[in-house]
């Protein structure tokens, strides 16, 4: 690291350019990861799923990084940082491109296969371009780095749901459940096939966007990048090193709470849009509702403000990882136990309940934890860092695994409720399976209070 840092370091105008690439990319990822929202209840209605099933989109995007992570690492072995960084964005463009032919065969399993690859090329992206924010600097201000960073994730996070909206479904009001159930099947066919198609074009140009963007990267003067501090740990196997690696406690607690962090962060940005749905909220358009995920955007905006602000210099990124599991925690039993039919009225848009604003803080919460948790987790791991990475990006699995899980508990919860005929008065499944975020932030918590302290297994 010693090598790489030096390489980055030895003029400081020249840090300028890799941080503008890495905004640049960052801003990609973002557009690309924060769209799963608004297509989540999109495609309930538009291949005729239930709650649950819909939620496989965000499995299917998220299960890719567990899957790619080592691969990505070994592909990064081989390629190099810099054309690994064009490579996963080809292969993100690859999975926008087979947006087409699913949207044109109206077939849920093409559209979460496209989903897959496209998380494929964004854990190739990840493993390439994350090293780069940790060298830039010191170590002990990477959370500002990161934050910086994911201003632009976050910002995409913002734009992308009222784009998608904007280009694609701002004719939702004619496409609601109600509406398509009175159709006869030739109708509601031909209707279901003509709102998928909405997909096309937006994917094809995006697609498009992102190929100019890897020969971009390709011909940047991005520096080439050696993380490897002892020779002889490229030498070894892939499983020896996850082995070895995980002698190290900070490593193990670090990839749990990163799982448990990327859970809470996708099932507030994923969830929030059908919650809403549940509650009514539509808008004068009928679409208001796939916009909320831009709610829980804006909340992790002002937070990433936040830590660059204060991180390091007022507050320690341990003390803000604290403080976020401390909140978490609040707004988790804030959320299942207020009643859903509290209003608040904000300017320029309806009247949301207050249950829904409370999802959406789960972003400002969420902010500083993923530049916070990387720093703590890879601190002392020497020639390990690199499969430490890739252990870290496996554990994004978090966010395969609990919304699919969320989409369950609320479905069960609210069948349990038309079946006892209180639906309308008991708190809804949506609002109470949030309840299975509080380990999650239990575990932030703990991770900084002492988890992330601990180099050694054995406690004397």
């Amino acid at each position: 690291m010693v090598q790489a840092e030096s390489v980055l370091q030895t003029s400081r105008s020249n840090v300028f350019v890799p941080m503008a690439i890495l905004t640049l990319l960052f801003f990609i990822l973002g557009f690309v990861t924060w769209l799963n929202g608004p297509l989540i209840p999109f495609f309930e209605i538009a291949c005729d799923l239930s709650g649950s099933q819909a939620y496989f989109v965000a499995f299917a995007f998220y299960i890719a990084y567990f899957v790619m992570a080592i691969p990505s690492s070994w592909i990064i072995e081989k390629v190099g940082y810099k054309n690994g960084i064009s490579l996963g964005l080809i292969v993100i463009a690859i999975g926008a491109f087979m947006f087409y032919p699913a949207a044109e065969m109206r077939t849920f399993l093409l559209f979460l296969v496209a989903l897959f690859i496209m998380g494929s090329g964004l854990a190739i992206l990840q493993t390439a371009a994350n090293p780069y924010v940790v060298v830039i600097g010191p170590r002990e201000s990477a959370a500002a780095r990161i934050s910086v960073l994911g201003i632009a994730n976050k910002l995409a996070g913002f734009v992308a749901p009222l784009v998608l909206t904007a280009l694609v479904l701002s004719n939702m009001k004619d496409y609601t459940k109600e509406k398509i159930a009175m159709l006869d099947e030739v109708a509601k066919s031909q209707t279901l096939d003509l709102l998928t198609l909405q997909l096309q074009t937006p994917y094809v140009y995006m697609g498009i966007v992102i190929v100019a963007l890897a020969i971009l990267a390709k011909l940047s003067p991005l520096p080439e990048i050696d993380l490897d501090e002892d020779g002889h740990v490229a030498d070894l196997s892939v499983y020896k090193q996850i082995k070895n690696a995980s002698r190290y406690p900070q490593l193990v607690l670090g990839a749990v709470t990163l799982m448990l962090y990327v859970a809470a962060e996708v099932i507030a940005g994923d969830t929030i849009g059908t919650f809403g749905k549940q509650l009514g909220v539509y808008g004068e358009n009928g679409d208001f509702y796939l916009k909320l995920t831009s709610f829980t955007m804006t909340a992790m905006l002002v937070g990433y403000i936040v830590g660059i602000t204060l991180i390091p210099k007022y507050l320690s990124q341990v003390n803000a990882l604290k403080i976020s599991g401390i909140l978490g925690v609040i707004l988790v039993f804030s959320i299942v136990l207020l009643s859903p039919s509290i209003m608040i009225q904000l300017p320029l848009i309806p009247a949301l309940p207050l249950v829904i604003i409370l999802v959406a803080l789960f972003g400002l919460v969420n902010a500083l934890c993923w530049p916070a948790i990387w720093p703590l987790a890879l601190q002392n791991l020497g020639g390990y860092t690199k499969i430490g990475g890739a252990i870290l990006i496996m554990a994004i699995i978090g966010g395969a695994i609990f919304p699919l899980l969320y989409g369950l508990l609320a479905e069960s919860i609210n069948v349990s409720n038309e079946a006892t005929a209180a639906l309308a008065t008991a708190k809804t499944g949506n609002q109470i399976a949030y309840l299975m975020l509080l380990p999650a932030y239990l575990m932030i918590f703990f991770f900084a209070h002492k988890g992330h302290k601990y180099t050694s297994w054995s406690r004397k």
